[in-house]
């Protein structure tokens, strides 16, 4: 199944058709025929929403899943009256279930573990796709929790080099420059590029280079990027403490541009979210 996951600021899609063009790689490689060009996905999704904003008081953003498969396998096809051809589907539901989950992140950090389990290879399976095949992300969540109950897991490819987290993108700050792996063995993210985009407008130099661990004990900040969450800081990497052990100044003026884009702040409505989660206290 290949699939794509955003969400709104103040009810308005976040870069969907960034979204959907590399939902459309994904099925193209794949061999999947949706059965609707990008256009008129784009044209259906926009549709769901306004069928549903309705039920989302302005406070509540939401997010948008769509999920993409080949369909129901021949020997099942019986029991749905012989259906065949792929299965599309576009869910709308709220943000404050990921997000408010988050909540306090924004201000103690994260804890960064590298686990055993590594990424997968690109020549095993490429993860410029993005697909529901993803056992070995909570394989590494796992082993990340043996270690710390709170900790991220980053993974690491065959070479010893960083990839990504189990869901986000990884930066990293030095001297004033913004550090990301190359795109060879990550999902190529919409908020990676996000933050690149704003790292270019603030004038904070980027550099898209191989990584190694010892880059990120030895780093002045550490971030994570997610569409979900949008930057979030790591304050540790197994157990190495990051500058300070605080949130960095520069994953803080990208946050807080990122908020100032989109009319949102960012942590203030995770905040707002994580009340909503725990029943108003």
């Amino acid at each position: 199944m290949i699939f794509e996951f955003t969400r709104s600021f103040n009810h308005k899609p976040f870069r969907l058709r960034e979204h959907l063009e590399r939902l459309y790689v994904g099925i193209h490689i794949c061999r999947i025929d949706p059965g609707v060009t990008i256009d008129q996905m784009e044209k259906i999704t926009l549709e769901v929403i306004e069928k549903n904003i309705h039920l989302y008081p302005p406070e509540m953003d939401y997010c948008i899943l769509h999920d993409v498969s080949r369909g129901i396998l021949p020997p099942f096809r019986r029991f749905y009256g012989g259906r065949d051809g792929p299965c599309v589907i576009i869910d709308l539901y709220p943000l404050d279930v990921h997000q408010g989950n988050t909540a306090p992140q924004y201000d103690s950090g994260i804890h960064v573990v590298i686990p055993r389990q590594m990424a997968l290879p690109t020549r095993l399976l490429d993860p410029k796709i993005k697909n529901r095949s993803r056992l070995f992300y909570k394989m590494a969540d796992l082993q990340a929790k043996d270690v710390r109950p709170d900790a991220w897991a980053l993974l690491l490819d065959d070479d010893g080099f960083v990839t990504e987290g189990t869901g986000s993108n990884v930066f990293i700050v030095n001297d004033g420059v913004l550090q990301t792996p190359e795109p060879r063995n990550i999902l190529r993210g919409v908020s990676r590029h996000m933050v690149m985009s704003l790292a270019d407008k603030l004038s904070i130099p980027c550099r898209e280079c191989n990584l190694e661990p010892y880059d990120l004990y030895t780093a002045d900040e550490v971030f994570f990027s997610a569409t979900r969450f949008c930057i979030i800081s790591g304050v540790s990497v197994d157990g190495h403490t990051v500058g300070d052990g605080k949130p960095g100044t520069i994953a803080r003026q990208l946050l807080k541009a990122w908020g100032d884009e989109v009319g949102v702040d960012i942590p203030a409505q995770a905040q707002a979210y994580a009340k909503l989660l725990n029943g108003g206290a």
